[in-house]
């Protein structure tokens, strides 16, 4: 065995990221500490017609409401990687091109191939970086965000702590959210072992969530996404083992 692996995120994404992590020969524990949840849109506010939709994130997608996407499905849709992507495609859109994998490189691309002044609808959660957006608007484009989600931070419950604790402390800990970032360094401040082996962020904003852990090993997937977060754990053994 590899290590026992602590997974935070959400269903329905744990359970996959779990079945992973036992295919490579980890013991993945499911503790989730955040959830998304979908939020009104108001159609009547979308002020279309776009050149473009932008999406950084799948969740944006999965939480959309039907008609929302059925206004959109026959725009060209410019997704941040390869899993956002396919969630667009899933969803219903014709023309899905696939981006860099960070927020960055999309707003890149889309500077790179569409004229300054183009109209782009952006799906997006709630909370969220400011760069993209920015990036978009000083390059003159005009853009529409259109929030489908939000992310809240869970508080396990009491079953589900003792379960973990009565057990070995995780040989690592993936965490995919600043939320559920913020939600493990207020455990790990209470049950200090949850926080002895590798803390695995998908990226350097999650990670700063947990800066007030002191004496932390806290890594940084390469690109925001899991394949490169599970590539950062191997790289992580033998600590992880």
């Amino acid at each position: 065995m590899a290590g026992r692996v602590l997974v935070t995120r959400p269903e329905p994404g744990a359970s996959a990221t779990a079945a992973r992590l036992k295919q490579a020969g980890y013991e993945a524990v499911l503790l989730p500490l955040s959830r998304t949840v979908a939020l009104p849109v108001d159609l009547e506010a979308v002020h279309g017609p776009f050149d473009a939709v932008a999406v950084t994130s799948a969740n944006a997608l999965s939480h959309a409401p039907r008609e929302l996407i059925d206004m959109l499905s026959r725009t060209r849709c410019l997704a941040v990687g390869a899993r956002t992507a396919k969630a667009a495609r899933d969803a219903g859109f014709a023309a899905v091109d696939n981006g860099p994998g960070d927020a960055a490189g999309l707003a890149q691309a889309i500077v790179a191939e569409l004229p300054a002044g183009a109209r782009i609808a952006y799906l997006a959660g709630r909370v969220r970086m400011p760069d993209f957006e920015r990036h978009m608007r000083e390059a003159g484009f005009a853009l529409q965000a259109i929030e489908t989600y939000d992310t809240d931070r869970l508080q396990p419950s009491e079953t589900a702590l003792r379960d973990l604790l009565e057990n070995d402390a995780p040989d690592a800990v993936l965490l995919y959210s600043a939320k559920a970032a913020e939600a493990f360094a207020m455990l790990a401040h209470a049950h200090p072992r949850l926080a002895a082996g590798a803390l695995l962020c998908l990226s350097p904003r999650v990670a700063a969530s947990l800066q007030g852990l002191e004496g932390a090993h806290i890594f940084t997937a390469a690109t925001p996404d899991e394949d490169a977060l599970l590539a950062r754990l191997a790289a992580a053994s033998p600590a992880v083992s």
